[in-house]
């Protein structure tokens, strides 16, 4: 079973709210005690809401429940494929973010099918979009916490630069990924193609909002630029 097979079907497990052992989450999966400690903190440290400790047990205090919800058959396609290229990425955490909300959506969703799951799509490898996949974790943990990234970035030019960021968002062009971010080399906003950074790492630094350098203050530059090329903010 794939890391992230077994972390969707933690959470299945323990989204009952009882309490569940380690030793009878490892019986269950067919794993080690020692993998399912890692598991849980993988699960916690990815927003799951994961409570309890090593020789006690673990349980999930607050599961949360979709709504009856009345999907078109193409609704759920769309759904399907835009989760199956999730399923692409070398990224754990989204891995399992896709299939057990997929796994969701299936299960509360009432759907008029003709045939049993026949999507009828094909879902090839993104091989531009997941080569930057490797650095996504972190990313996402330092828009959310604040940190300071020290990136080495290689722009189309061939220009290799070392740079501290503060990254504000992430964005998906359909074929790459990028990283708006204030650059404290240029003193300015820039938008990092996530594919082309060829390191990433903590800096040890956090950064708090500051005026001038916000995510609202990106978007309203990106807003007066368009506006100024006359195109539609």
């Amino acid at each position: 079973m794939r890391r992230a097979d077994r972390l969707a079907e933690l959470v299945e497990i323990i989204r009952d709210g009882r309490l569940h052992t380690a030793r009878d989450l490892a019986a269950a999966l067919e794993v080690s005690e020692r993998t399912i400690y890692r598991d849980m903190d993988t699960l916690a440290a990815s927003g799951v809401p994961v409570e309890g400790e090593r020789g006690v047990g673990y349980l999930m205090r607050e599961p949360v429940f979709l709504p009856p919800l009345a999907l078109s058959l193409i609704e759920l396609e769309a759904l399907a494929l835009g989760m199956a290229i999730v399923g692409e990425a070398a990224d754990p955490e989204l891995q399992m973010a896709a299939e057990s909300l997929l796994g969701k959506v299936e299960d509360h969703a009432a759907v008029r099918r003709r045939s049993p799951r026949k999507w009828g799509f094909g879902v090839y490898a993104f091989e531009t979009a997941r080569a930057g996949f490797v650095h996504m974790p972190l990313i996402r943990r330092a828009i959310r916490d604040g940190l300071v990234l020290r990136i080495a970035y290689r722009s189309i030019a061939d220009e290799a630069t070392e740079r501290d960021i503060r990254p504000l968002q992430t964005e998906y062009w359909g074929r790459v990924w990028t990283c708006s971010a204030w650059c404290e080399l240029r003193a300015g906003f820039r938008a990092f193609r996530i594919d082309r950074i060829e390191t990433c790492a903590e800096t040890g630094r956090r950064f708090a909002p500051e005026a001038g350098k916000t995510i609202e203050d990106y978007l309203a530059h990106v807003a007066e630029h368009n506006h100024a090329e006359g195109r539609d903010p």
